[in-house]
């Protein structure tokens, strides 16, 4: 009997580790988180984005073509946050007789931002790198050593479909 055990206890570890091995072989890679580089933060959107080419993209990628990328994100944020930080000074100086509703035209225009950002990333996708197979996205992330959320750009690679199934 006690040998019996031990069989099973070998053939459940080596189904383990073959599923394990699956596992890690259909499992995406890590998405690539582009942090803000600039000087100024409005509503946790940085003025601009870092142009560096993260190393997790070589193979898949152009340089070129991710500093490109990024250019136009930050030719959006070069347009729109000076504004922002602009509505956001006049805001702070009229926030107490206003009750805070001068604080409004900055959210809106946060927003405004956010969305042609993403609308910029959606063409960028849609035109080049869904065909590479990655997806470009806006997302909010906390901060590493704060409770302060900030706006990053990730990049992930999107899992190959079987092309041809076998039936």
């Amino acid at each position: 009997m006690a040998d019996f055990d031990a069989i099973n206890t070998i053939e459940r570890d080596e189904e383990d580790n073959s599923s394990s091995s699956l596992e890690s072989y259909t499992q995406t890679p890590e998405p690539v988180i582009i942090r803000g580089a600039g000087n100024i933060t409005v509503f946790g959107l940085s003025n601009r984005f870092c142009r560096d080419f993260p190393s997790a993209l070589t193979g898949r990628l152009a340089p070129e073509e991710f500093t490109g990328s990024v250019g136009r994100v930050n030719t959006v944020l070069r347009k729109t946050l000076p504004v922002s930080a602009r509505w956001l000074l006049c805001g702070c100086c009229f926030c107490l007789c206003t009750c805070g509703c001068s604080l409004w035209p900055v959210i809106c225009l946060s927003k405004r931002t956010r969305n042609a950002i993403e609308k910029t990333l959606e063409a960028e996708n849609t035109n080049l790198y869904h065909k590479l197979g990655l997806h470009w996205r806006l997302a909010r992330q906390r901060c590493d050593n704060s409770s302060l959320m900030e706006y990053v750009l990730v990049i992930e690679v999107i899992p190959k479909k079987d092309i041809l199934r076998p039936d």
